[in-house]
C-alpha cells in the first residue's frame, strides 16, 4: 500500500490554525470532510470518537509525531489528513515531547484488515528519520505531496 493512496491531498495543512491536541484533531477532521472524504454531517462524531480513543491512549508516538486514528462506521473508504505545527503541539507523547505532524486516519469499522494495513504503511514511513524531518520542514501543501511521493518511490530516501 502506497503512503499516497492513503492521504487526501485536498486535506493537507502546513502551518495548522489549532495549537491544542482537540482542535487538531477537528482541524484535520474538517478538511478530510471538506475534501469530500468524510461525510460533512458526521464530521463531528468521527471527531469525538477520535478525540475519545486519544483520552484512552495517546497515538503521539514520539520524535514529533502523532497518528491519531479511529475505526467508524460512519464512513464507507479509509482517508487520512496530514496536519503540521511549527510551534509543536502537547499530544501527551511517549517522550513527552511536542508534536509537529499530525497524520490522522478514518477507517471503515468492517475493514479492520485494511485499517492495519495502512497502519504499518503510515508507521512504516515515519519510521524514516529524513521523512519525518522533512515533513515538519515542509511550508507548502505541494511540498508534502512532493515528498509521499518521493518516499513511494523511493528515489530519495
Amino acid at each position: 500500500m502506497k503512503f499516497s493512496e492513503l492521504v487526501c491531498s485536498n486535506a493537507i495543512i502546513p502551518n495548522m490554525k489549532a495549537n491544542k491536541r482537540d482542535e487538531v484533531v477537528i482541524e484535520l477532521v474538517n478538511a478530510l470532510a471538506q475534501a469530500g472524504r468524510i461525510p460533512k454531517r458526521s464530521s463531528k462524531s468521527i471527531a469525538e470518537a477520535i478525540i475519545a480513543r486519544e483520552n484512552e491512549a495517546s497515538t503521539g508516538i514520539g520524535r514529533g509525531v502523532a497518528v491519531p486514528h479511529v475505526k467508524s462506521k460512519l464512513v464507507r473508504e479509509m482517508a487520512a489528513a496530514i496536519g503540521t505545527s511549527s510551534a509543536g503541539i502537547d499530544f501527551d507523547s511517549l517522550d513527552k515531547q511536542p508534536v509537529f505532524s499530525v497524520i490522522l486516519l478514518v477507517s471503515p469499522e468492517d475493514k479492520p484488515d485494511i485499517h492495519l494495513r495502512a497502519m504499518e504503511t503510515i508507521f512504516k514511513r515515519l519510521q524514516n528519520d529524513d521523512f519525518r524531518k522533512f515533513l515538519r520542514q515542509s511550508q507548502t501543501v505541494e511540498q508534502i505531496k512532493d515528498l509521499i511521493s518521493e518516499l513511494d518511490d523511493k528515489t530519495s530516501f
